[in-house]
């Protein structure tokens, strides 16, 4: 499954699946936000059937982003069966990424 792009109406539905989940907080003027988003496209097709990744452009989605504290973007957080893992600012190298989604980090 491609990556997925959440709004305030349907981000609780998205996330509370089974399984793990990548929602990544952006907006289109960030640069580093623009920097992440190759890592992440590649991540979500190296992961595709293991890993949902979503993400939510905080501008159009302020609720959502406001809900789990979205101070800086790009902003990464990490779902296990709906219950929020891990929370971080910044771009993330994708082998964190694979490091995080495999339970291996705390």
């Amino acid at each position: 499954m491609a990556i997925q792009h959440a709004t305030d109406q349907n981000f609780k539905q998205l996330v509370q699946g089974n399984g793990v989940t990548v929602v990544n907080f952006w907006a289109s003027w960030c640069g580093p936000c623009r920097m992440f988003a190759p890592v992440l496209e590649a991540f979500a097709n190296e992961a595709e059937g293991k890993v949902s990744v979503i993400k939510v452009n905080v501008d159009e989605n302020p609720v959502t982003s406001a809900q789990y504290g979205i101070m800086s973007i790009p902003s990464t957080l990490i779902f296990q069966n709906g219950t929020l893992k891990y929370k971080e600012a910044g771009i993330l190298p994708a082998g964190t990424l694979r490091t995080l989604v495999s339970g291996e980090a705390g």
